[in-house]
């Protein structure tokens, strides 16, 4: 194992003990009055070692890749940590309410308040990956004849829990948004297309059409060893992949699309902008990565769509997301080239949102 995944390992290793104990403290505390009948400190002990053992066992066999469960891993870290945050906001608040309230009121508060808590967040993380939101903007440039209206979407993550309803879903809004173009940069698969396959979503994706178009690139998702499967898989949806290559569409305006960072292969920007016809036509850029943000407002390029980042997907790895980059969600205007990243319309991993939302952009552009 390289050296930065034994890192992020043992990182994740130290935080998830500190998720265990406070969970397993507040998961005690809130039983407690079942515990005080003869056999109760044996429930709490059992209660105890299973919130020890089954999540240290899930990420050692993960790690290890025996019999990995990225997913299962991910998902029962993912409810530790709202556990531990829930726990700890509800123990500050009973640190400052118990000066006016009697403890026995404020326990048997805070004990109908937690789990109803606990399920609101559940049920907002789902409502927010699977209920997409459509995002305008609109910008402006003298270089285009007439007006273009992008519908714009990344990561769908295609796999296990995001599939035919939700390309139906996007299909319908395309057509009620009435974009001219559709362009896609990058995650289109999740990893392979194994459930793409199994679920029968080709018919799904053909049905993702627009005037002028469909465009794609591929994503990191799309380069864990199933490329060349998912570029011939988009292409017979009738969406045309662009791995280091530039179309002109309508004779008005020119995308151009890249492979993600990880095709080591792929040409340097500004080697392949220097090919396109220096005629004064509108650029668009597909690049998955939001990376290279800055770097990019220096070149000849107009604006670029962008996804990856998912906003952070889940709080509070939002923050994160913000502080690596230059822009992790939203609009940009930098150097009069005009960048946008999305929060994706679909996941990674596990199918919850919070702090972001399943997400359209529809962009209008102007003279």
């Amino acid at each position: 194992m390289p050296p930065r995944y034994l890192i992020i390992f043992a990182v994740v290793m130290i935080t998830a003990q500190l998720f265990i104990y406070v969970t397993q403290r507040g998961l005690r505390w809130y039983f407690s009055p079942c515990f005080k009948p003869k056999g109760g400190q044996k429930c709490g002990l059992a209660l105890s070692l299973l919130l020890w053992i089954i999540p240290n066992t899930l990420m050692a066999i993960t790690a290890s890749r025996i019999f990995p469960q990225f997913r299962l891993t991910a998902l029962v870290l993912f409810l530790l940590a709202y556990a531990f945050m829930l726990i700890l906001a509800l123990w500050l608040l009973w640190l400052i309410a118990r000066k006016w309230i009697s403890a026995p009121k404020l326990n048997r508060t805070l004990r109908v308040a937690a789990p109803l808590l606990y399920v609101f967040f559940i049920g907002l993380g789902l409502y927010n990956a699977y209920t997409p939101y459509v995002r305008h903007y609109a910008v402006q440039s003298e270089k285009l004849q007439g007006s273009l209206r992008i519908g714009m979407v990344a990561d769908l993550h295609l796999g296990k829990w995001f599939g035919g309803k939700q390309l139906d879903k996007l299909a319908e809004i395309m057509r009620e948004q009435q974009v001219d173009i559709i362009l896609m940069p990058g995650d289109i698969m999740d990893d392979n297309l194994d459930y793409y396959l199994a679920e029968n979503m080709p018919p799904h994706l053909q049905a993702l059409q627009a005037p002028l178009g469909v465009y794609a690139t591929l994503g990191n998702h799309d380069f864990f060893g199933a490329q060349r499967q998912i570029y011939q898989a988009l292409t017979q949806a009738g969406i045309q992949v662009l791995a280091d290559e530039a179309v002109m569409i309508d004779n008005r305006f020119i995308v151009v699309g890249r492979n993600d960072h990880l095709d080591k292969s792929r040409l340097p920007l500004d080697q392949l902008l220097s090919r396109l016809p220096q005629d004064g036509r509108l650029r668009i850029l597909l690049d998955h990565r939001p990376d290279d943000i800055k770097q990019n407002a220096e070149l000849a390029l107009d604006l670029q769509v962008s996804g990856h980042a998912h906003k952070g997907q889940v709080f509070p790895a939002n923050l994160i997301t913000a502080f690596i980059y230059p822009l992790d969600h939203g609009y940009l205007n930098l150097n009069e080239r005009h960048f946008f990243v999305t929060s994706g319309y679909g996941f990674w991993g596990i199918p919850f949102r919070i702090g972001s939302q399943s997400e359209v952009m529809i962009i209008d552009i102007n003279r």
